[in-house]
């Protein structure tokens, strides 16, 4: 199944409630949240308290983005908080396999994270173990920021992995994504679609997830 996820990291944050309620209402199937810590990347956003207030207002899994330099010190927090997905970079973490199993425990969804210039070889010994790769199309740090084109071969080297290994993980993308790139990145094999600014900056929420689902590649 093919699923958008608004990054509320675009939303209007004087009525963020509103702003879910309204993305709900408009036909999401994930609330992206993404955790900016300042070090990892050069940006700072929300933390476990922002994602409880979130989940008080939505009935959607919360697909918890971590781009943070220590994630393993947080797992626990977020667990509490109400994550349904929690997403780490392979970059930032030295023991991969104990930090998704963490996350598991936690009775959370795990997943991996890679920046546009990381391989997809980080993947080869933890696909049978996460449920979710996501792959950033954009240098993490920023919401608005331009899609690199150079992200299409690397989505459909790792759905052609996923296929051949008979892994079950949906392959997200996250940068630059939005009705005029969503058919780019679908048929090359992403099924998870993160979209900030290109939803929370239109004019009608719903008229934009719809077109952006007409223009998905199955």
């Amino acid at each position: 199944m093919k699923k958008i996820a608004p990054s509320i990291l675009s939303a209007d944050f004087t009525r963020l409630g509103e702003e879910i309620i309204a993305v709900e209402k408009a036909g999401a199937d994930y609330i992206h949240i993404d955790i900016m810590d300042g070090h990892f990347v050069p940006n700072i956003s929300v933390g476990p308290m922002i994602v409880e207030a979130v989940k008080r207002v939505t009935d959607l899994p919360l697909d918890v983005h971590l781009m943070i330099t220590n994630p393993d010190d947080f797992i626990d927090e977020f667990a509490e908080a109400g994550a349904a997905i929690l997403t780490f970079h392979a970059e930032t973490a030295f023991h991969i396999n104990r930090t998704i199993q963490h996350i598991r425990d936690r009775g959370m969804r795990p997943g991996i994270s890679l920046n546009p210039a990381t391989t997809l070889n980080v993947l080869d010994y933890v696909l049978a173990d996460i449920d979710l790769v996501l792959l950033m199309t954009v240098n993490p740090g920023f919401g608005g920021q331009k899609f690199i084109q150079g992200s299409i071969p690397k989505i459909k080297g790792l759905r052609d992995i996923v296929e051949k290994g008979g892994y079950d993980i949906e392959i997200e993308v996250d940068g630059g994504i939005g009705p005029d790139t969503v058919n780019l990145v679908s048929s090359a094999g992403a099924n998870v679609f993160v979209a900030g600014s290109a939803i929370f900056s239109s004019p009608d929420y719903s008229k934009t997830i719809s077109l952006m689902r007409e223009r998905i590649q199955d």
